[in-house]
């Protein structure tokens, strides 16, 4: 990024992390940076998953006018019907919606940025697949609740995190090499997977099945309280690391001498990443390519290189948000967003694969 500047812009960066791009305002003894753009973009994107939401809530087989959802939120509903679509059937999908395209965008941001890879989403390194063979032993072996999955979920990205932590630390694994040596383990883990349901019950396994398509179908007030947790939980966190990004894009040695913890900081990222993903995928299955495509589209929306975690996240929020009413009402019957999702991320990741192919060739 340093290369980027030149001259007095390139001495102050290195000595505070602020580009000329950056404003600055100073709340008493503290001072907070901003890009101007980025935050404007992520403020619009924002506001659009409220409209999302809002939408979600009033279409349907059993529409919801606007007086009528105002009622409901004011809490004196009209008729009865209003307030359970609204408040028992479809405030739960949208929430869990929302909150699991977030964590899964802020996780492949995080990754993507720590790696320094377009492709280093959970979904291609094996994270994604690691926690749902987490989820699914809870599920199917063990017999386990919504709460017993999370943790099952969480646990199977923990190990996939140590493992590829291990390899990287034995192998180098950088660029290329760590996306192959996901793409395995995420092969061994889908197959971890498949044996588990050859085995299972042949009701339990179907829901199993249709579990790992990605779903958002039937989700209620508990998937609402694992993800909300879960964000709840690791968002300080990314809060407070997330100045690190500036110096770790510089590198080790750099961010050492600004002071970072960059070994401390890069563990504390993964980690947090690790966990939004173990949950999301036990509330809504293993959904492909939010993590991957999100984190792209933030940077072009906010023509920053390195655009922020929470623009990723606003960005996954609304990507999975549309999908899920692309999915619930485009076709006669609905399907799983999963289905939407990977058709979507298929198309995404052939053209980023091709874009990468073009600028390297140049």
């Amino acid at each position: 990024m340093t290369a980027l500047l030149s001259g007095a812009g390139a001495r102050r960066f290195a000595r505070t992390g602020i580009t000329p791009t950056d404003q600055v305002v100073r709340v008493g003894r503290y001072t907070v940076r901003f890009d101007r753009r980025a935050t404007t973009v992520t403020a619009i994107l924002l506001g659009l998953v409220v409209v999302l939401v809002l939408v979600s809530l009033m279409v349907g087989e059993y529409t919801v006018g606007p007086q009528a959802l105002w009622d409901v939120v004011t809490g004196h509903p009209q008729r009865r019907l209003d307030r359970f679509f609204v408040v028992d059937r479809r405030l739960p999908r949208v929430l869990v919606a929302v909150g699991v395209g977030a964590g899964l965008a802020a996780a492949g941001a995080i990754f993507q940025r720590l790696y320094n890879n377009p492709l280093a989403s959970p979904d291609v390194i094996g994270f994604t697949s690691g926690s749902a063979v987490g989820a699914v032993v809870v599920f199917i072996a063990l017999g386990g609740t919504l709460t017993m999955g999370a943790i099952g979920a969480a646990v199977g990205a923990l190990a996939t995190l140590a493992i590829i932590g291990v390899l990287t630390v034995i192998g180098g694994l950088r660029g290329t090499r760590l996306v192959l040596v996901g793409i395995a383990l995420g092969a061994l883990a889908q197959s971890a997977t498949f044996y588990i349901l050859s085995q299972a019950y042949l009701p339990s396994a179907a829901v199993a099945n249709a579990w790992l398509i990605g779903s958002l179908g039937g989700r209620g007030w508990g998937q609402v309280a694992v993800v909300g947790i879960g964000l709840a939980v690791v968002t300080p966190l990314i809060a407070v690391l997330n100045r690190a990004f500036h110096a770790l894009d510089l590198g080790d040695t750099v961010a050492t001498t600004l002071g970072v913890r960059s070994g401390r900081a890069r563990m504390g990222l993964m980690a947090a990443a690790t966990v939004l993903v173990g949950l999301s995928v036990a509330a809504a299955g293993p959904i492909a390519f939010i993590a991957l495509a999100a984190p792209h589209l933030a940077r072009g929306l906010t023509r920053t290189p390195g655009a922020g975690v929470f623009a990723a996240a606003c960005t996954g929020a609304l990507l999975l948000g549309v999908s899920d009413l692309v999915a619930e009402h485009a076709f006669p019957a609905p399907v799983p967003v999963g289905v939407i999702t990977v058709s979507i991320g298929g198309v995404f990741l052939i053209w980023l694969l091709v874009r990468e192919g073009l600028r390297h060739r140049v």
